[in-house]
């Protein structure tokens, strides 16, 4: 998947009409933990909260353009995808429908109602989720936004091209992205590829979750059981092929990490830097913090990419 300087200069300009760029520190005191120099990405700063919305903003502007007569959109999320979609959607003046599984996390779903999104509850994961919106979309006549494009992509990769420009001194020797259903992994090979620096970039899935990992190294797709209590953003039961195909070119590995490393690492994230980590937000640290003998001395990058976890999980991840 590449994207000429145009396309990605259009996205930028797309997205920065809507936010700032978001910061990326190197925190003492993470460095201190891994003993290695830490710069993290900060997604978590984004009005919505994560990552998505800059997907959102880019697919919705291409969708105005290509297809102006759409005014009901719908797809299916675990939270993040779904308010990106929903504050895009209100720019452009068009309706949204998201479909979440049964359980969804309560604050995801009032913060997408909160954006003028019809939330259906339905389903026992994403993928029964996403069928039926598939359903609705079919039977409705609605534009279905679906979880992994090219423009979702082009859109996101405005973040670690942020990161990599604003390291292009010192890139890091290795970037930690989680893996949900592929678009931010894509975005940061995207992003590498148009900066031009070999930092490796290694993909995290959820050991909960391993669809991703096991489809990378048996070179075709394999279907895994989703059971992760804290990372919803990577409880991915089927990849999407177009996704793979980009992580199997580009992953220097993929790698999974447990419900308590990613924990582990949520507290870590607030104790050093005071910063709320969803948990697929902290699972690259966790990565990272799996890995840190294999890094220790070097530059490690972590995408710390959404803070929207329920305030009653927080709170019993931070006392446990």
């Amino acid at each position: 998947m590449l994207f000429d300087r145009e396309e990605i200069e259009a996205a930028q300009r797309t997205v920065y009409a809507a936010m700032p760029p978001t910061p990326q520190y190197a925190w003492p005191l993470l460095s201190t933990r891994l003993g290695a120099t830490v710069w993290v990405k900060h997604e978590n700063h984004t009005p919505v909260g994560a990552f998505k919305i800059r997907g959102g903003l880019t697919y919705f502007e291409m969708l105005a353009r290509q297809q102006p007569t759409v005014r009901h959109v719908i797809s299916a999320t675990r939270g993040n995808h779904g308010q990106s979609v929903g504050f895009a959607a209100r720019r452009h003046g068009l309706a949204a429908t998201i479909v979440v599984p049964h359980g969804n996390s309560v604050e995801k779903n009032a913060a997408m109602r909160a954006l003028g999104v019809t939330l259906i509850e339905h389903g026992n994961d994403f993928q029964e989720a996403s069928e039926h919106a598939g359903m609705l979309a079919t039977r409705d006549g609605l534009h279905r936004v679906p979880s992994f494009d090219r423009d979702l992509v082009r859109g996101v990769a405005t973040a670690y091209v942020e990161f990599f420009d604003a390291l292009r001194d010192t890139p890091p020797d290795v970037l930690f992205v989680p893996i949900g259903l592929g678009s931010g992994f894509a975005a940061a090979a995207v992003a590498r590829a148009h900066c031009g620096v070999s930092t490796q970039i290694i993909g995290v899935v959820s050991s909960h979750a391993t669809a991703y990992r096991d489809s990378f190294r048996a070179g075709r797709l394999m279907e895994a059981p989703v059971s992760t209590r804290l990372a919803d953003g990577m409880a991915c039961r089927t990849p999407v092929p177009e996704a793979l195909q980009v992580i199997q070119r580009e992953a220097d590995d993929v790698i999974a990490v447990s419900d308590d490393e990613v924990a582990e690492a949520m507290r870590a994230l607030f104790i050093d830097t005071h910063n709320v980590a969803e948990g697929a937000g902290a699972a690259a640290l966790a990565a990272a913090l799996q890995q840190q003998d294999r890094w220790r001395g070097k530059t490690v990058g972590i995408a710390l990419t959404g803070g929207n976890v329920d305030a009653g999980m927080f709170a019993g991840v931070l006392t446990s």
